[in-house]
């Protein structure tokens, strides 16, 4: 659910490597053909590359369906759903719509709904769900084709069942796992958001240029990205958000976005996806 950037990625790999029949929703038809564009143009690098053949291509490429949310058509395949995947806006109430159409359109009582929030609480997401034992995290990172690891969450009502077909649909993909407790952030951007957010304090109180800060962590830490140009790649919109969910769940000033970050946010300078964000693309 949400043919993104990483819902694209979630669909490829559950159709490349775990040979799962995917269907991929979205709200937005420009969404949707930019993500049947990618799948085809990812296809087309890996023939290329010779980590596939044309038939292999072919059938990837025929295993991944895609539909509109506002297409009845289209929601009529939700009863034969057995794992779904929400990928859409680090929203609360844009991720609770998505659970309650699916409901509304007769997701199975054993269907499992996993969301790949990056930092709102699983036990929150599932409060309104009819099955709440069913709801998990599961946390793709960015790019979700290459990254290995997939952040997996269980909410308070969370039952060992779905989180044991949540780690083998992980295995399945291809992906290693780690679990986290459902608190504000999880592991990753627990750790990951507050470095980039003093990365930017340190920008805007002029201690260094956003090119000087980048290479001494690059060079100094042995990241392979610096933490101004990890915030373009993964959206400053997205950092800011989760920076807030920090700041009012834990209740700590060590995680009050910095106000540069919300200066660029509300100018719309959201990093690669708007071709300008700490650099320029």
């Amino acid at each position: 659910m949400g043919c993104g950037q990483m819902g694209t990625g979630i669909a490829i790999v559950a159709a490349r490597h775990a040979e799962a029949e995917v269907f991929a929703f979205d709200k937005f038809p420009p969404s949707l053909e930019r993500s049947r564009k990618f799948v085809a143009d990812w296809a087309a690098k890996e023939v290329k590359k010779g980590r596939m053949n044309e038939t292999d291509s072919s059938s990837f490429e025929k295993r991944i369906t895609f539909g509109s949310l506002d297409d009845d058509t289209a929601l009529a395949l939700v009863p034969s759903l057995d794992f779904v995947i929400e990928a859409v806006n680090e929203e609360l109430e844009v991720k609770r719509d998505v659970f309650n159409i699916l409901q509304e359109a007769g997701l199975p009582e054993e269907g499992v709904l996993a969301t790949n929030t990056s930092s709102i609480s699983i036990t929150k997401l599932a409060a309104n769900v009819k099955h709440p034992e069913r709801v998990i995290g599961m946390h793709f990172m960015n790019p979700v084709p290459v990254m290995p690891l997939v952040e997996v969450i269980r909410g308070l009502r969370t039952d060992d069942e779905t989180l044991a077909r949540t780690l083998s649909l992980c295995t399945a993909m291809k992906k290693q796992h780690a679990t986290s407790e459902d608190r504000p952030g999880f592991v990753s951007n627990r750790v990951l958001m507050p470095y980039i957010n003093e990365a930017i304090f340190c920008l805007q109180d002029s201690v260094a240029t956003a090119e000087d800060i980048d290479r001494t962590l690059c060079l100094g830490t042995n990241v392979p990205m610096g933490p101004l140009t990890l915030a373009d790649f993964i959206g400053l919109d997205t950092c800011l958000n989760i920076m807030r969910v920090l700041h009012r769940d834990l209740g700590d000033s060590k995680y009050r976005p910095a106000p540069l970050l919300v200066n660029y946010v509300e100018a719309g300078l959201l990093g690669k996806k708007t071709k300008r964000g700490f650099y320029m693309y």
